[in-house]
């Protein structure tokens, strides 16, 4: 208990360094055996920022360069042939029309955390992108005090749309470098231009609803007229007015970019036999888009039966009977549109098929999950303080990456839980073996008590401690889990005993006989003038026989399946334990008094014959 205890505590410390706070001791032993890791999406598998990465306008395509909210990072160039683009008539234009629609602002922050300046959106988390895109391309941070919004119709779930009406009278365009602002008749609905002529990236000819010249009136159809400060009609009679005949100007494309790592994350988890499950409140499309982006889903997989919607689990408001929950859940990788309680069935029926399951989770409906599965994992900085509670490990930068980092790091540490269990048993059964096989053939006892608490103390400690600090095999993610009800005292680890035992044994007996004139048996040997310390002599081979021998067992329990030469020196911390144990050896056997009195040891009696023997 005390290796292990001390194995577990060492393995938290240093998982800590990896963004992983171990909240219960056991759980470092249980990422050992985890076999499907079930995530969220935002935050974890993805950066949570909203980050543009294409533009539409005027018949081109533009590709956004950049990740996250840092303006200064990225610029916009045409899909076609990569030329910047920032000074594009339909760039500007669109970008500043959709700008003029957002509440959002972009600025630094002192991050409390690093004591660094940071880009930080306040507002709408869809229109930072805008906003961010809208400042790569030289728009001021304050440009939208120079437009004065008339109207704001605000997004609805009825609506799906928000629309604002900005005042441009007296300007000859919308912002420099932008669509010039001239009256042209209505050319019918253009669905897919906005631009006439040749030069669709520069200037051309803008397709614009006639000027009414009325600075705080709105013209919808041209029999409709409404004043915009009237707060008798209604919002929707408002939105109804303006929606009629616009004209498409731009579109962009954002998405929330997939984290740094993230994908070679979720190969790593898969090439160590864990299925990694994403687990997302998001539309079915987006989630199986982002899932093919950080290799959950593969080119080749069938998203009919790898990516459903949550509803299917509930298809008449009640949850699939177990039976056919445990069949969807076999093969789905993607569930979409999951509430809070579709998490928790998701787990049991996951646990009912044996997997050992990790979940993510950051809100207190969340807690359930957390609490049902065999790992719940909590998230540092967006989680909720019932989240961290019901949780056994806290991500304390919410990244998916630390999850597979914490798997690999709790396989090594059972690795070496295993490692010094099977040298611990090797060389105690064996102390034991010896002890029962003197007694049963009447040999004097090998050893006395106090003989037998300096090895376990001094010189086995060490080399357990030791075993439990063992760097990680390179291949440690490449193996399957192993089974959850899987022992840690394998069978094999039985037979160490008896072959270190047998081979100490003979050499107590060899000494016996070299010691002892001969003889061999207790009843013989106290026949002998001074039989005692002839007795000491054979002991003290025996003892040194046996501390060098669990030195060298130490290092071959170092790997199951490599040789004991095969980087040798690579753990610095057996290399310690060996060194201090050996040193202990020499003491206990040469140390005048602690030797021959208190542990009756008679290291310089035995001469150098002894020593040979003992070898």
């Amino acid at each position: 208990p005390l290796c292990v205890t001390i194995s577990l505590s060492i393995g938290c410390k240093d998982m800590v360094s990896k963004n992983v706070l171990v909240r219960k001791l056991a759980a470092v032993e249980t990422l050992g055996s985890a076999s499907v890791i079930c995530s969220d999406k935002t935050g974890t598998l993805t950066e949570g920022k909203m980050t543009m990465v294409n533009l539409y306008s005027g018949g081109i395509g533009y590709d956004v360069e950049g990740k996250g909210f840092d303006p200064t990072v990225g610029s916009i160039r045409r899909e076609t042939g990569g030329a910047e683009a920032g000074m594009d008539l339909g760039v500007r234009s669109s970008l500043l029309a959709a700008l003029l629609c957002c509440n959002t602002s972009l600025s630094k922050v002192l991050d409390p955390e690093t004591g660094e300046e940071k880009w930080e959106p306040k507002g709408n988390s869809s229109e930072a992108p805008i906003v961010v895109a809208a400042r790569k391309v030289g728009f001021a941070e304050d440009v939208c005090k120079d437009y004065k919004r008339v109207l704001e119709v605000p997004f609805s779930s009825s609506r799906k749309m928000m629309l604002t009406v900005t005042d441009v009278a007296g300007r000859k365009e919308l912002c420099s470098g932008g669509m010039p602002l001239k009256s042209v008749e209505w050319l019918g609905h253009a669905a897919d231009r906005v631009f006439q002529g040749p030069d669709l990236g520069r200037r051309g000819q803008v397709l614009l609803p006639r000027a009414s010249g009325a600075r705080n009136r709105l013209e919808g159809p041209p029999e409709v007229a409404i004043d915009a400060g009237n707060e008798d009609i209604s919002t929707d009679v408002k939105f109804q007015a303006c929606r009629h005949k616009l004209r498409l100007l731009g579109l962009v494309a954002s998405i929330d970019p997939d984290r740094d790592g993230v994908p070679e994350s979720v190969l790593s988890a898969r090439g160590a036999g864990i299925r990694v499950v994403m687990i997302t409140g998001d539309y079915l499309k987006t989630a199986v888009a982002i899932a093919y982006n950080v290799n959950i889903l593969q080119p080749d997989d069938d998203e009919t039966s790898s990516a459903v919607d949550c509803a299917r689990l509930r298809p008449n408001g009640d949850y699939l009977p177990h039976a056919e929950m445990d069949l969807l859940t076999a093969s789905v990788r993607v569930f979409a549109r999951a509430k809070p309680e579709d998490k928790l069935e998701i787990v049991k029926s996951l646990q009912r098929q044996g997997a050992v399951t990790a979940m993510t989770g950051d809100g207190v409906n969340d807690a359930p999950a957390l609490n049902q599965a065999n790992i719940g994992v909590a998230m540092g900085i967006q989680g909720t303080e019932v989240a961290k509670g019901a949780s056994d490990m806290i991500l304390t930068d919410d990244n998916f990456c630390s999850i597979v980092a914490a798997v690999e790091k709790g396989r090594t540490i059972y690795a070496g839980i295993q490692k010094f269990v099977a040298f611990i048993m090797s060389v105690h059964i064996a102390e034991v073996m010896q002890i029962f096989f003197c007694i049963i053939c009447g040999i004097p006892v090998m050893r006395t008590p106090l003989q037998i608490l300096f090895l376990i103390l001094v010189t086995d400690l060490p080399p357990s401690i030791a075993l439990g600090m063992e760097p990680g095999e390179s291949t440690v993610l490449l193996e399957r889990p192993r089974p959850k009800d899987e022992p840690v005292v394998l069978n094999w680890m039985w037979m160490n005993g008896a072959v270190l035992s047998a081979v100490i044994i003979v050499v107590y007996m060899i000494s016996l006989a070299f010691y002892c004139e001969g003889r061999i048996l207790q009843s013989d040997i106290d026949r002998l003038d001074g039989f005692e310390s002839k007795l000491m002599d054979a002991r003290t081979v025996a003892f040194i026989s046996l501390v060098w021998a669990e030195n060298v067992r130490s290092y071959t329990s170092r790997s199951f399946d490599q040789p004991v030469w095969r980087n040798v020196l690579g753990n610095v911390h057996m290399q310690k334990a060996i060194l201090l144990a050996q040193l202990c050896l020499y003491v206990a056997v040469l140390l005048p008094f602690f030797s021959d009195k208190v542990l009756q040891l008679r290291g310089i009696a035995i001469g150098a014959a002894g020593w040979l023997i003992a070898l």
